[in-house]
């Protein structure tokens, strides 16, 4: 029986994925920093696939370190990590997990929306806490009718806006370009889509072409009366200014399910109670993460088996 393929695991993989990955390949698990240039140059001569996370900071250095590298196989739709430049180059593929998470990640934007502006997580502390019997809560803002931006008019901006028309939403949105046959509102300048909107849902990709995307101009144009929703990257949003805007009342509020130095939050935003929180858990559900799992290696498998990769992104 010939051996197992090497390849290098970035980190584990949801429910039975991990067992499929290894019925077919010997598993390497990435060790921390300070012992990943002894572990590459120990299976250098091996390894020609890796089972990946867009987050790891993967550029020249480690493709490098690894001559035989054919494949980064990332768990995620977001690859901002990766130098897919620099992979192309040297002629590795790189594929992702996108579809899958649709769903899910357009059903906490919206669930997102509803809690910061109709402030149901409020509501459920006030009843806890005993606030209920000394008065009603105070009236919060109503969702259906409202305007909802979107910034990326992607396969999971275009699953949120099906999801707002639900509220009889208006939808607009930002982008690189008009989409033609889109039946939404198109903004050239995000500022104006901001001052249009009543909350801008941000779920555009990561990387230096859109850090502060969501910058102090943009956060004024949206106004003391709109609110931000954030499912993409919180290297998106430029937190500081988020949290002088929320603070000085710029914004009416927030809901941010991605940070920019996570897992670690601002103290500000705990501190706020026009601030919902998640730990970035929009595709979290066992479903999800098992289609996402599987389609990770299932790249794998395609790939040594010499067929068409299922997901490519270069």
């Amino acid at each position: 029986m010939a051996a197992k393929p090497d390849i290098i695991s970035g980190g584990p993989l949801p429910l039975n994925c991990g067992d499929r990955l290894n019925e077919r390949f010997t598993v390497h698990k990435l060790p921390p920093e300070p012992e990943r240039k002894a572990f590459f140059a120990g299976l250098a001569d091996k390894v020609r696939m890796l089972q990946w996370s867009g987050s790891i900071k993967t550029g020249p250095e480690i493709m490098d370190a690894l001559p035989k590298l054919e494949l980064i196989s990332c768990f995620g739709v977001g690859y901002d990590g990766i130098d897919v430049a620099a992979a192309s180059a040297r002629k590795i593929k790189v594929t992702n997990t996108p579809d899958v998470l649709n769903d899910c990640v357009a059903d906490t934007a919206i669930a997102l929306m509803l809690n910061i502006m109709r402030r149901y997580v409020e509501a459920d502390r006030y009843v806890r806490e005993g606030k209920w019997l000394k008065a009603p809560q105070a009236l919060q803002t109503s969702v259906h009718h409202k305007k909802m931006g979107i910034v990326g008019l992607g396969r999971i901006g275009k699953t949120i806006a099906k999801r707002a028309l639900g509220f009889d939403m208006q939808i607009g949105y930002f982008g690189r370009n008009n989409q033609p046959g889109v039946p939404f509102r198109y903004f050239a300048d995000l500022a104006d889509l901001a001052r249009w909107c009543d909350v801008l849902v941000v779920i555009t990709p990561g990387g230096a072409e859109t850090k502060n995307l969501i910058d102090g101009r943009i956060l004024d144009a949206l106004g003391p009366k709109g609110y931000l929703v954030n499912v993409a990257r919180g290297s998106v949003v430029d937190e500081p200014e988020l949290i002088r805007a929320l603070k000085a009342g710029r914004i009416a509020g927030a809901a941010l399910d991605v940070f920019a130095d996570e897992p670690k939050v601002p103290a500000d935003f705990m501190a706020m109670e026009n601030v919902v929180m998640a730990p970035h858990v929009a595709s979290a559900t066992v479903e999800t993460r098992k289609a996402m799992g599987d389609l990770v290696v299932d790249n794998l498998i395609a790939h040594q088996e010499g067929r068409a990769l299922l997901t490519p992104v270069n």
